[in-house]
């Protein structure tokens, strides 16, 4: 049975914020708000939380899942970012997009795709993610809270709760956050590849 804890969106209780990281640190999977829509997180050292989201999601190793960082330069500590995509990065974070980028060889070969050694970067314009971020102190290993033959996310809470109740360990119920993901940017080719139109804008991406 999961715990359920009602975040304020915009100024989030610092006591939810540390028993949340708790649970990341000790292996639990958490459902959190962020400023795209829903997410799943767990920490980024736990294989075994990890193979739970993809079960849950109903994914395998190709489907990339995310790092969620603070900051580019966190970002940069698990990704090769040439001057050209670091000035588009910061023309676009924080923000509602993923970005795809070469891992580096900081990052665990079980957190990259199997076949092109990339990985999914974010990060987040959302103050319970920040909190939760400066919490831990490291980036928030996750993916966006779609379920096997859903076709867009939950945003309601409640009906998260009544879904994966017994399947992940802590919901923070930050309120509607909205159903629309993210813009996924592929940056490891010559140009930008837009490979899902989501809530991001492109004009940052000059797309």
């Amino acid at each position: 049975m999961s715990q359920f804890f009602a975040i304020h969106p915009e100024s989030p209780q610092p006591r939810l914020i540390k028993r949340a990281a708790e649970i990341i640190r000790s292996g639990g999977i958490i459902v959190y708000p962020t400023d795209s829509c829903y997410a799943f997180g767990c920490h980024i050292g736990d294989k075994a939380a990890m193979e739970r989201i993809r079960v849950i999601r109903g994914i395998d190793a190709r489907h990339h899942l995310t790092l969620v960082c603070r900051d580019l330069s966190e970002l940069a500590t698990y990704a090769r970012v040439d001057n050209q995509q670091f000035r588009l990065l910061r023309a676009a974070t924080p923000g509602s997009y993923v970005f795809i980028l070469e891992a580096t060889r900081e990052l665990p070969k079980r957190l990259q795709h199997p076949k092109r050694r990339t990985i999914g970067l974010r990060i987040p314009d959302h103050p319970v993610v920040d909190a939760l971020l400066a919490e831990l102190g490291e980036p928030l290993l996750s993916s966006t809270l779609l379920l096997p033959g859903d076709v867009q996310p939950h945003t309601d809470a409640q009906e998260i709760r009544e879904r994966l109740e017994r399947q992940v360990d802590l919901i923070l119920d930050g309120g509607s956050c909205g159903v629309e993901p993210t813009t996924v940017v592929d940056l490891t080719g010559p140009v930008p590849l837009v490979i899902r139109a989501g809530k991001g804008s492109l004009a940052p991406l000059g797309l």
